[in-house]
């Protein structure tokens, strides 16, 4: 074992990336069909289906075919006051307005809550039983976290890493952009303007930039909890800074012996 750093190859980190990415969505989406039951989404969703779907019988209007402006645009004049007297119905139709307040409003908690919750299993209490931060994608091909003086991660150090790093910043912080620019197209949120996607484009070149510019080829979260991955295999981790510094000092005199001068 070499106490020296011994940072994991970007191949193994990408595979156990991808294996732990598709275990987490998995996780979120089993936490989101529960909450939803709990919450009672299917509620709200059938009220404002019932209500489309009533004022699309009244009014003669395919709502599902007219998706974009071209859509409207190739209507006929009939058909488009039809349209807009149906929009105009829907939006005085306080059911429905309450219906898709509550839908947007619990799809926000639903992702939020339902991400954060498999980013605690995932990354945070997994790490914790297997030990040196592995998630079941490090656990499989050999890798594990550290900080970056060779001390073994803490679980300060690891609640940083996960819920500031890869939870709020690195997650969060796009999947809230997106939904305010979908949402807003509908007028159920305000847009976020030039800001949003300059934030998400600017996280997107940090990312890129510290894996290929940093000696440890670390990512944000691992720069903001001064963590490093390594492989496992080869990395000699201590317990703490005081084993760090007697295994330096042993092997240090050790060699001082040795030496013929």
């Amino acid at each position: 074992m070499i106490y020296d750093l011994q940072k994991g190859s970007l191949l193994k980190r990408a595979s156990a990336f991808l294996l732990d990415a598709i275990l987490l969505v998995i996780i979120a989406v089993g936490f989101a069909f529960a909450l939803s039951a709990i919450l009672d989404y299917s509620k709200y969703s059938d009220i404002y289906s019932n209500g489309i779907e009533r004022y699309s019988e009244q009014y003669g209007v395919d709502f599902e075919r007219i998706v974009s402006q071209a859509d409207f645009e190739a209507l006929t004049d009939a058909e488009r006051q039809n349209y807009e007297a149906a929009i105009n119905a829907m939006n005085e139709d306080e059911d429905i307005l309450n219906a898709l307040n509550a839908i947007v409003k619990l799809i926000v908690t639903l992702t939020s809550v339902s991400v954060f919750l498999a980013y605690a299993v995932m990354e945070f209490v997994l790490p914790l039983i297997f030990k040196n931060g592995q998630t079941v994608g490090k656990k499989v091909f050999g890798l594990g976290v550290m900080r970056t003086n060779g001390v073994k991660i803490s679980v300060r150090a690891l609640f940083v890493r996960t819920f500031l790093g890869k939870y709020v910043v690195e997650t969060m912080v796009p999947v809230l952009v997106a939904m305010m620019i979908i949402f807003n197209a509908i007028g159920v949120m305000p847009s976020p303007g030039l800001f949003g996607p300059i934030i998400v484009l600017a996280l997107l070149i940090a990312q890129i930039v510290l894996v290929s510019a940093t000696k440890t080829n670390s990512m944000l979260h691992d720069m903001i909890a001064d963590c490093v991955v390594v492989d496992l295999a080869s990395q000699m981790i201590f317990d703490s800074d005081q084993a760090r510094v007697d295994y330096i000092t042993k092997k240090d005199a050790e060699e001082a012996a040795r030496s013929p001068y």
